[in-house]
């Protein structure tokens, strides 16, 4: 006997799948972490191994322990893992990735009732955990890019000068003639740091990359333009207000370029799960992100306030939701009252 299974509508049949959807993540992910390894050298990509690794295994070990179903071929736990390596500095010891992935998927991820049920981007919440356990090696372990590189030692002034301290720290410590001093005069300056030839963390540094792999994706159609324009948009806008000695003499473009904005904006802010779904909701969600890493930023006690940012808007993914559903096209069953 056939058993027929029914299920709710909309009965919608795509050659989509979670798994697809995934993998195509990851694929976009790989060209940033290969730049990466150009720049910092081979500790990234030991880092990034054991990041990955880490996740899956979690992942495997959390579903086991709780009676669920293993789906580690699904690709989520890989591209927590990625985006996990991708938000910590290159020079940190390799148990902090480790320590990282039991936050990221067993305690952020599946003691919430696992995938599509976490409050929190799992990336960003292991990434909380570890500037608050280890913050000497979360927040000094930069590494400067390897001078010996030949397109590095091509691009000229900012060759010589580079400090192991991050474009968002000297900016916000020293102020904009010390990053100048640092880094080099500015056309020289917006090339390095899109090119990625800076300071950062891991994924922090190809900004052209990330914003190709998110072109990609938006035209996949498996994320929206509505986060990443609105989030990039207020960041660049109140940077230009408030970012400058006096009001409305902000850089915008470096404040979107030298610090994890980009990858903020269009691999983590778009995470499906703690994120909006409506378009006008996206559109809040992203300008309230990029409002409080503004206001981090400028008035905090870190230098760059992306990762806050995400997480504090997280839990509201929800109500802006709610808030602005989609009218209804029909009265509710009994007439209307």
């Amino acid at each position: 006997m056939k058993l027929w299974q029914v299920s709710v509508s909309p009965h919608v049949r795509s050659p989509e799948s979670v798994a697809k959807i995934m993998w195509t993540v990851v694929a976009c992910l790989l060209p940033p972490l290969v730049m990466s390894v150009f720049i910092f050298g081979i500790q990234t990509l030991i880092i990034a191994a054991v990041s990955v690794a880490s996740c899956v295994l979690m992942e495997a070990i959390s579903q086991k322990s709780l009676g669920r179903p293993v789906t580690i071929k699904d690709g989520s736990a890989v591209i927590t893992g990625l985006l996990l390596a991708f938000v910590i500095p290159p020079g940190v010891p390799w148990l902090l990735p480790a320590l990282g992935a039991v936050m990221a998927i067993y305690i952020g991820k599946h003691l919430l009732g696992g995938i599509g049920f976490n409050i929190f981007n799992p990336a960003l919440l292991a990434r909380a955990f570890l500037v608050a356990t280890f913050p000497v090696a979360m927040t000094s372990a930069w590494l400067p890019p390897l001078a010996d590189t030949a397109i590095f030692a091509y691009l000229g002034s900012a060759a010589d000068a580079v400090s192991t301290a991050t474009p968002l720290a000297v900016l916000k410590e020293q102020g904009m003639a010390a990053m100048v001093e640092q880094f080099g005069p500015l056309p020289n300056l917006y090339t390095n740091f899109l090119l990625g030839f800076r300071p950062g963390s891991i994924g922090e540094t190809s900004g052209l990359l990330i914003i190709l792999g998110g072109l990609f994706l938006i035209y996949r159609g498996y994320i929206s333009w509505h986060i990443p324009v609105s989030l990039l948009g207020t960041i660049a806008l109140l940077t230009w207000i408030f970012g400058g000695e006096t009001l409305m003499s902000g850089d915008p473009l470096l404040a979107i370029l030298s610090g994890g904005a980009l990858l903020g904006a269009f691999f983590m802010a778009t995470d499906y799960v703690t994120s909006p779904t409506g378009r006008t909701a996206q559109l809040i969600f992203g300008a309230g992100i990029g409002a409080l890493t503004v206001l981090i930023r400028l008035k905090g006690g870190y230098p760059e306030g992306i990762c806050y940012a995400i997480l504090l808007m997280n839990p509201l993914s929800t109500v802006l939701d709610n808030w602005f559903k989609p009218k209804r096209f029909a009265p509710p069953l009994g007439g209307a009252k």
